[in-house]
């Protein structure tokens, strides 16, 4: 049977063809859809049926995996048990775009996703590593409105690969598709020539790091600087609390992920403080110095540095001494803003400037407390 091709590059042609691509894959057939990458072959995973004919044109194993696509980022928590902190700022700046995500899963039977489907679901989008890797997902949220329509539209599960024959290139364009695969799928969409021309780069999500498992269009510095954490901490004079909370941080992060202090940034935290009525070059407070001393936490070398609007934006954790802070922040960034919380969930902690020592190790004390009921909540 030969393939139908519906052009998708004027609006005009989208709400049609895009109704009947989800018709198709919900029937069962196998559907090329544009990306911004390369083309892709779609097929539901909810039809065994479909998937195994899509292994067999493509000449894979059945234990070989699938890209799971998705139509908008929230799915990707159906599919997952849980998510860190990490892996949701990630999401959160990769996608939509060029880049595939793979997770460990280590009991997909309990993902949100299999709800009323049964065990034999998991094989057709989880990969259970022969040699004793573990589960895992990739997932992939593409910048193309047209294929992520197509995939909300069909409420399917839907899984995909690139519409090529094994050994022949991925096409970039319907032409390329119909060269090889006119006689083999049911469906193509006609988005024309894709942005990038390339392949989507595959990146393993683990242990708060990412990993290039496949080099596609998203370069290598790129992704380093999507998978970077830029953590902020802010108090009012940037002299006190927020170097104090600065250099515990540091050390409770490098304890959770079994590192040095000085490894922070090469595993994608980098963390800095401000104030937000100061001006820059002040040294921290002596007592400062003295009440993170007796932690083995040297913050001599710190000086003042006021807070900015750039600073705000640029941060994807922000961590604030009082309300009165979180206020300041907000003014300064974009409104309500997820990203920003305050140290101790349930009380501001006040200010010890002017205090002896011992207030400055009870301050200190505190935002060690609340530093460490936030690292897993909203860091790692």
């Amino acid at each position: 049977m030969a393939i139908e091709v519906l052009n998708v590059t004027s609006e005009q042609n989208q709400r049609e063809s895009v109704r009947k691509a989800g018709e198709v894959l919900r029937s069962g057939g196998l559907v090329v859809l544009p990306t911004e990458t390369v083309y892709g072959i779609a097929a539901s995973a909810d039809n065994s049926d479909a998937v195994a004919r899509l292994r067999a044109l493509k000449g894979q194993r059945s234990h070989e995996p699938f890209t799971v696509h998705i139509g908008r980022r929230s799915e990707a928590e159906r599919f997952l048990n849980r998510t860190s902190g990490f892996e949701r700022r990630l999401i959160a700046r990769g996608w939509p775009g060029p880049l595939t995500l793979v997770f460990d899963v280590p009991d997909p039977g309990r993902s949100p996703i299999m709800e009323g489907r049964d065990a034999a679901f998991i094989s057709r989008v989880y990969y259970s590593d022969p040699a004793g890797g573990g589960t895992t997902i990739g997932l992939r949220y593409p910048d193309c409105p047209v294929t992520c329509d197509t995939i909300n539209q069909s409420e399917c599960v839907v899984v995909a690969s690139s519409a090529n024959r094994s050994g022949q290139p991925p096409p970039t364009d319907a032409e390329g598709v119909l060269a090889q695969l006119a006689d083999d799928v049911d469906l193509l969409l006609d988005g024309g020539p894709t942005k990038y021309g390339g392949a989507s780069t595959i990146a393993r999500v683990r242990d708060h790091r990412t990993e290039i498992i496949r080099q596609g269009v998203l370069e290598e510095r790129t992704l380093r600087k999507l998978a970077t954490t830029n953590i902020l901490l802010v108090c009012t004079g940037n002299t006190c609390r927020s170097p104090m909370a600065a250099g515990l941080l540091k050390a409770l992060l490098a304890e959770a992920l079994g590192i040095e202090v000085s490894e922070l940034e090469n595993n994608g935290y980098r963390t800095s403080a401000a104030g937000t009525a100061t001006v820059s070059g002040l040294p921290a407070t002596s007592e400062a110095i003295a009440a993170m001393k007796e932690k083995g936490i040297d913050i001599s070398d710190h000086r003042s540095t006021a807070l900015t609007h750039e600073m705000v934006e640029q941060a994807q954790v922000i961590l604030t001494m009082t309300r009165g802070h979180r206020a300041a922040v907000l003014r300064l960034g974009s409104g309500n803003d997820e990203r920003c919380h305050l140290v101790s969930e349930d009380r501001d902690i006040a200010d010890p400037i002017g205090g002896d020592l011992a207030v400055y190790k009870s301050c200190r004390d505190q935002i060690e407390e609340g530093l460490r009921a936030r690292l897993r909540e909203v860091i790692l």
